[in-house]
Order: C-alpha cells, then sequence, then structure tokens
C-alpha cells in the first residue's frame, strides 16, 4: 500500500468516525436536515476565508466554513426564537440562503482571482485525493477536542438530547448547552468538506447515526456504534476508490454509508423491519391459538359441541386487548371455524378434531 493511499484511508477513516460519532447529536434530536444546512451554508464562508486572506490553506479555509455554517444555525435559531417560522422552514430558508450566497461568491472569485482560485470548487462535491498528513493532523485534533467536550458533558448532552423541558428543570443552562451541540456537529461537518463536499456531507453525518440507532436505543452505544460505521465505511470507501482511476471517493463513502444504513433498517434486531415482520406473525399466530383454544373449551364445556358461541364470550375470555373479531375472521378464511349469523361462532368438524 503506497504512501498516498494510506493518507487518504486514514482521512476517510477519521471523517467517519468524528463526523458518524458526533452526527448521533443531530439524529437523536430528529433534526437530521441540520447537517445539510450547514454542509450547504459553510460554501460562502470557504469562498471568503479564501478572498480574504489569499489562502488555500485547509485550516483557513475550514474555519471560514466553520464560521459559516456556525452563523447559518444561529440564525436559524434565532427566527425559531422571534418568529412562528416551523424548524423545517427556517433549516431551508438558511440552506438556500448561504448555498446560494455561496455560489455566487464562486462564480465572483473565479473571475476576479484567476487561477489563484483554482481548487475551490473541490469542496462541492469533495476531492479525497487532496489529503495531506496537516490535514490528518488537523482531523485529529479537531476530533480529540470534540470527543474530549462530549464526554465533559455526557450528562448534560443526554439530558438535553431527550427531554430539553427536565433539563430545564433541572436548572442546566439549555440555551449554552444547545449552542455547545450546533459547535459540536459544525466542527463533525467541517471536517470533512475536504474529503466529501458541501453535498454529499449531510449524508456522513445522518446514516452512520440512523444505522446504528436501528441496533441500539442506549446512547452510548449508539455513538460508538456510529463512529465504527463510519470509520469502518470511510476506510473501504478510499480503499475501493483506488482499485480504478477516476472512481471519486466521497460518493462511494456515501453509498457504503447508505447500504449499511438499509441493512441495518433491514435486519437489526431491536428495530430491523425483518424481525418486526417475524415477531408480528409469531403474535398473530399464538393469538389465533388462543382463539382456537377458547373455542375448543366452550365445545368440551357444551352439552352440544357444535352449539355457536357469539364473539363477546370469546372476547371476554382473552381480554380486551386482543382483535378477536379479526382473528376469526382470519381463521374463517383458514377453514378452521365456521360463523353462523345472529348465533355465533364454531369450529370446524377437520379443526375440531385436532388436538
Amino acid at each position: 500500500m503506497d504512501f498516498t493511499l494510506r493518507i487518504v484511508m486514514t482521512g476517510a477513516a477519521l471523517l467517519g468516525l468524528i463526523s458518524g460519532s458526533l452526527g448521533t447529536l443531530a439524529v437523536l434530536r430528529r433534526q437530521g436536515l441540520i447537517g445539510d444546512a450547514v454542509a450547504h451554508a459553510a460554501l460562502p464562508g470557504i469562498v471568503l476565508a479564501f478572498l480574504l486572506s489569499g489562502s488555500k490553506a485547509p485550516v483557513v479555509l475550514q474555519l471560514g466554513a466553520a464560521v459559516s455554517g456556525t452563523l447559518a444555525l444561529l440564525w436559524v435559531q434565532a427566527i425559531l426564537r422571534t418568529t412562528r417560522v416551523r424548524f423545517d422552514a427556517a433549516l431551508g430558508m438558511a440552506l438556500a440562503v448561504f448555498f446560494g450566497l455561496g455560489v455566487v461568491l464562486l462564480s465572483a472569485a473565479q473571475h476576479t482571482a484567476g487561477a489563484a482560485q483554482a481548487g475551490l470548487d473541490r469542496f462541492l462535491f469533495g476531492q479525497a485525493a487532496t489529503l495531506l498528513r496537516e490535514d490528518l493532523i488537523v482531523m485529529a485534533a479537531a476530533g480529540i477536542l470534540a470527543f474530549a467536550l462530549v464526554l465533559a458533558f455526557w450528562k448534560e448532552i443526554q439530558l438535553v438530547l431527550f427531554d430539553e423541558a427536565y433539563a430545564a428543570t433541572l436548572g442546566l443552562p439549555v440555551r449554552r448547552l444547545q449552542t455547545l451541540l450546533i459547535v459540536l456537529l459544525v466542527v463533525a461537518i467541517v471536517i470533512g468538506l475536504q474529503t466529501v463536499g458541501v453535498v454529499l456531507m449531510s449524508a456522513v453525518i445522518v446514516a452512520p447515526a440512523a444505522a446504528a440507532r436501528q441496533w441500539s436505543s442506549r446512547y452510548g452505544r449508539v455513538l460508538l456504534l456510529a463512529g465504527l460505521f463510519g470509520l469502518l465505511s470511510g476506510a473501504l470507501g478510499a480503499w475501493i476508490s483506488s482499485l480504478a482511476p477516476r472512481l471519486p471517493t466521497g460518493p462511494l463513502i456515501v453509498l457504503l454509508l447508505t447500504a449499511l444504513a438499509l441493512l441495518s433498517v433491514l435486519v437489526a434486531p431491536a428495530r430491523g423491519l425483518l424481525w418486526q415482520y417475524v415477531r408480528r406473525r409469531r403474535a398473530r399466530e399464538t393469538a389465533r391459538q388462543a382463539v382456537m383454544a377458547v373455542l375448543q373449551e366452550l365445545a368440551h364445556r357444551h352439552p352440544d359441541a357444535a352449539h355457536p358461541h357469539p364473539t363477546a364470550t370469546i372476547q371476554a375470555a382473552l381480554g380486551a386487548d386482543v382483535p378477536v373479531e379479526a382473528i376469526l375472521r382470519d381463521l374463517e378464511r383458514r377453514g378452521k371455524v365456521r360463523h353462523t349469523p345472529d348465533q355465533g361462532w364454531q369450529l370446524t368438524e377437520r379443526s375440531s378434531h385436532t388436538p
């Protein structure tokens, strides 16, 4: 493995680890679109940082992106506090305004800065091949600082994530903690813009957390799993992109994360659709057996075994939570019970002889 590939794989893995873990802050608050808004809002900051400093150093451009993304989210918070505009509408306005401003500034930079601006457009779709060792150091330092803040305010962050009202009753500075969450999220997004770009960055924030949420309900485990999913997808995406020319790393990482999220939605034991389907089938079968047992018991006790019994009698034996009427209709379609109008239900001859 050559040096360049090691750098790209390490950078992509770091990006996945940091952005995936911190993305849980947005997903668990049901604010996944924040990642999309901040990523797009970072573009004018990148271009302005270049126009003001004349430098294309990643640290300078990332600082510009962080300032711009933070301003966008603070603007959204101000709109929510002072108007009756809904959260998604305010977020959509911030995304459109800041990204539009970024595109205008990028176009202006291309006309005024000449060849010096070359490479700024890579922040639109990302270019992992441009990562350098210095970029990895910056990413690692930002990630360590972000994780240190998460650990330092672990309990407070969980309270704000899951119950802001209860956190306020405990006297916690909810607004400051919300600002901290914004800063952490901005860090998670900014460090990935060079690799994935503003257009796809939201997927790196949302997909690992969404996948991890399917496997656990505990915040600590979700955060660790999201980081692990992001790390593996980043490293694997960078490696696959090296196998053929012109295979873009960022989109490959996003595709792997999307596949992982879809797989988790299907097969995760706690929330996966497959296991939910299996559990529903088992529950329906258990309910059918319970209804059949009641009908067999009623037939055994009645002098006339073929005497029909009303739905209310069966319902009373099983409790109000069991959908007896629907189950009886299902059993009728299967030929196990028979309905006599104005009298009730009875077992068919075939099911009467079934033990």
